[in-house]
């Protein structure tokens, strides 16, 4: 990151109502030796605020439908991974003479199901990301901007 301001990396501050501080780094703002987090502090009112702005976002219908296709494409694809894991360690534990039956040489069921716990997994990561980007980062993305709008606003009063 450039520093165009003339400030060293303790002073600057990210402003960015989405930027998690403590995700950041080890002992930021309070550890020994880390550099506590400067600038100017918010007043009391202006936090009272900005929760309220992020309290009505998280009430609004539209947030509340992000949500709804998050879990609708989440929970299912979830609950049908883990049956699908737990098929094959069950079956492994239980029906070893199924899974040790050749397939082709000396790969097995056993081997072909495990190659295809990875094959799930990498196509599971596709459906998801194809899932985000056709039905909720639009919508996301709408609501982040409206949010920061507000409570850019709400700073400004």
């Amino acid at each position: 990151m450039e520093n165009r301001e003339g400030l060293d990396a303790a002073t600057v501050r990210i402003d960015d109502p989405w930027y998690d501080a403590l995700a950041s780094g080890w002992g930021e703002g309070g550890g020994e030796g880390a550099p506590a987090a400067t600038g100017p502090a918010r007043p009391p009112r202006e936090q009272r605020a900005a929760a309220d702005i992020y309290l009505e976002v998280q009430r609004s219908a539209a947030f509340q439908e992000v949500r709804a296709r998050y879990r609708g494409f989440v929970v299912p694809a979830a609950l049908a991974f883990l049956a699908w894991y737990l098929a094959y360690v069950v079956a492994a534990t239980t029906a070893p003479q199924l899974m040790s039956r050749p397939v082709a040489g000396a790969v097995n069921v056993a081997m072909v199901a495990g190659l295809g716990q990875f094959l799930t997994t990498f196509g599971l990561t596709w459906a998801y990301a194809r899932h985000a980007r056709l039905h909720r980062d639009r919508a996301a993305l709408d609501l982040r901007w409206d949010t920061q709008e507000l409570t850019r606003g709400a700073a400004e009063r």
